[in-house]
């Protein structure tokens, strides 16, 4: 099984949540892989994604593409001279989706990132067809920038799975305490707690997600032989 892990914006917990998902796969016995496809500026998601991976990968399979300029893709492409070769990031993660069971793949920035003119983050993960999982952080703003992303994931076509909502330890406004419940009201996708280092194994709600996306993809395998 993979999925396409995706933020409402830079800096939500999505490294946080892989590398959490990662940790409780393995724990479980599965082999897993984090996969960050361009990493800009330093390489620090890609290093932390390495460490909570099966201990078989170097840094280059989970991080094919490392531009070190800390802008979007497009720009340190502009702003180093290279031309992104997408193709390159698709035929990097099908290797590494070969060599396990599972593949968490991290977005760069937030859903509609641009990593060349024409082609965003959204169109990378429409590209590797993968289901979708949203995070957000629980903070004011947060509803909007969730439901604009939900809507966007159905219109390319893909599946999401749920929103995953980092809370931050000193969140206690009136926005953080009520977020979970509207989102609730207005998305048709489960919402999600955010995953800590404390837990051992998956929530139940999460569970319920892997359990049904495994089979999603167990089936669709079976269709295409």
């Amino acid at each position: 099984m993979s999925l396409f892990v995706t933020g409402t914006d830079t800096g939500v917990g999505k490294t946080h949540t892989v590398i959490q998902l990662l940790r409780i796969l393995r724990a479980a016995g599965k082999t897993c892989a984090g996969f960050k496809p361009i990493c800009c500026g330093d390489r620090q998601d890609a290093e932390l994604l390495l460490r909570a991976s099966d201990e078989r990968f170097t840094i280059d399979e989970i991080n094919p593409l490392w531009l070190k300029t800390p802008l979007a893709p497009l720009a340190a492409a502009l702003a180093e001279k290279v031309k992104i070769d997408i193709d390159h990031l698709i035929t990097s993660f099908e290797t590494l989706q070969k060599r396990v069971e599972h593949v968490l793949v991290e977005g760069v920035g937030g859903w509609m990132v641009p990593i060349r003119r024409d082609y965003f983050v959204s169109d990378l993960a429409a590209a590797l067809k993968l289901p979708v999982l949203i995070v957000a952080q629980n903070r004011l703003g947060c509803l909007n920038h969730t439901a604009l992303t939900v809507r966007s994931v159905a219109a390319h076509n893909l599946g999401c799975v749920g929103v995953a909502l980092n809370t931050p330890p000193e969140a206690n406004d009136i926005a953080a305490t009520t977020n979970a419940d509207i989102l609730r009201e207005i998305l048709d996708v489960p919402v999600l707690p955010g995953l800590t280092e404390k837990m051992p194994e998956l929530p139940s709600a999460w569970g319920q997600i892997f359990d049904s996306t495994l089979r999603h993809s167990v089936s669709r395998k079976q269709t295409q032989v």
